[in-house]
């Protein structure tokens, strides 16, 4: 009984029979406008039949009198059809005709209307009662004349349609309420389905999906958008443990050290001079720490689109050239050579602080890992290399990043770029597994890409922007002016790198 009330109290339920009533309503109109204008138009033409006939017989008294005028009824009366003629003199006694009295609906009017008379049945004496429709006429020298007709198959043929419009309104009504409750028990059974996905995923089960029918209809394209949206809810609730296993991991190093070197210093017996020096490597270390949180911080900002606002017309190449300027110094000093080629006159709109530091973090990573063997060779061996391009490809454009150093093993470039994962080969160097994870979330803000890709040897890091502006990039949009090169140079600091 409870999944019967549930049944008919649902919204697909409701809707259906609310369609189904307008549709009835409507269907009743159209039926009953029908009848309205068959009645009408038959109602017409008897009154046309009756005026004509009344129009003969007054053009036959008129040539002939009162003889005249009854011969013709009289002649008119014994022909088959359905007309009926009554007349009689002023002392009431009928002269000629088919009707044997005087309709009683006329006794006291002179307008006529509708009557019943009796006439003998087909198939024997039996009288039977019949509807027809009449007009007396008054003839002069006291005559009374009575012009009808007999309507009665007519009075059948509207009840029949009557009946038949009724039968089929109750019908639809029937076919309505059948279709409604097969349509609503196969939404429920499907939002049941969905339901008991959810009672799952609410239960703890995060892997949990919801079916799909296959057939593509809203329900289906709900199904796929409620999957997507649990499958990033999942990819985020993963990567939320991670950083928390991550965190645990990498800052409790630091912070260790924090202690391990207030506490020697407060242990050792120079004084002033020993804490000197722990209090400046305290600080140094204390810099490392706030960078990590600010990169956290950051992304947390970009992964919630709170600095979307902040996007204007940028000139990819200027941000890669600013990037090779400063980098340039910091990769001959590690025995490397910076090479850059930057393809001209095209813009995006895009935030120029963001993207300037992702290329920034490429570029760093980059150096970092390919400076244990970039240094020269033996026998004038040429410098290691490093090329920073940035290209037009279809209605994107392409940053590019190639080193020659140990690169990503296949398998670990997708967890490479999530946070603080530093691989096993990064991990005696400086960093706190960022850098890349930061490169992610400014391309997902400007509904771009990272990729990693074998530069055989080394790793190409290729970062995918769209030219074209989404509108709420352009509703966003606005003027800003290029960051001078001294902003930049503070915004690319090397910080935190992935591993």
């Amino acid at each position: 009984m409870t999944a019967l009330i549930r049944l008919l109290s649902s919204t697909p339920f409701r809707l259906t029979l609310a369609c189904m009533g307008a549709f009835v309503v409507a269907a009743a109109l159209i039926v009953g406008f029908i009848a309205w204008r068959a009645n009408d138009l038959l109602t017409n033409k008897v009154v046309e039949t009756l005026e004509a006939e009344i129009t003969g017989l007054r053009e036959q008294f008129q040539s002939g009198g009162a003889e005249r005028l009854a011969a013709v009824v009289a002649q008119r009366s014994g022909q088959p059809g359905s007309s009926l003629y009554m007349l009689i003199d002023a002392t009431g006694r009928k002269v000629a005709g088919n009707l044997d009295r005087v309709p009683a609906e006329f006794d006291g009017t002179a307008r006529g209307g509708i009557f019943s008379y009796a006439r003998p049945a087909p198939e024997g004496r039996t009288l039977v009662s019949r509807l027809a429709v009449g007009v007396p006429v008054a003839v002069p020298g006291g005559l009374m004349l009575i012009v009808g007709r007999d309507i009665e198959d007519l009075h059948r043929f509207a009840g029949s349609m009557g009946q038949l419009g009724l039968w089929s309104i109750a019908l639809l009504s029937i076919l309505g309420i059948g279709a409604g409750l097969a349509v609503s028990r196969s939404v429920l059974r499907r939002i049941e389905t969905i339901t008991d996905a959810s009672r799952t995923i609410m239960a703890g089960d995060l892997s949990k999906r919801i079916p799909l029918n296959g057939s593509g209809d809203e329900l289906d394209r709900l199904s796929e958008n409620l999957n997507g949206m649990l499958a990033r809810i999942e990819e985020l609730i993963g990567a939320l443990r991670e950083v928390s296993d991550n965190i645990a991991h990498d800052l409790k190093t630091p912070l260790t050290r924090l202690r391990n070197r207030a506490e020697a210093a407060l242990a050792h017996p120079d004084g002033a001079a020993c804490y000197r020096d722990g209090l400046v490597k305290t600080i140094e270390e204390a810099d490392e720490l706030i960078k990590t949180f600010n990169s956290l911080l950051l992304i947390a900002r970009l992964e919630a689109g709170a600095v979307a606002e902040s996007m204007g017309p940028a000139d990819p190449a200027s941000i890669v050239a600013d990037v090779a300027e400063l980098y340039e110094p910091v990769a001959e000093e590690a025995g490397l050579e910076l090479e850059t080629s930057v393809a001209r006159g095209l813009r995006l709109v895009a935030n120029r602080e963001l993207v300037s530091q992702s290329v920034a973090n490429l570029v760093d990573n980059a150096i970092k890992y390919s400076v244990d063997d970039s240094h020269p060779r033996p026998g004038g061996a040429a410098r290691r290399k490093i090329a920073l391009s940035m290209a037009r490809v279809g209605d994107r454009i392409e940053i590019s990043v190639a080193d020659r150093g140990p690169g990503v093993a296949p398998e670990d470039r997708e967890r490479a770029l999530q946070r603080f994962v530093r691989l096993e080969k990064s991990r005696s160097r400086p960093g706190s597994g960022l850098g890349l994870s930061l490169v992610a979330a400014v391309a997902r803000l400007h509904g771009g890409s990272i990729r990693l890709e074998d530069n055989a040897p080394g790793l190409r890091a290729v970062l995918t922007l769209p030219l074209r502006t989404t509108a709420r990039q352009e509703a966003g949009a606005k003027a800003s002016a290029p960051a001078d090169l001294a902003g930049a140079r503070q915004r690319a600091q090397p910080g935190p790198s992935s591993g």
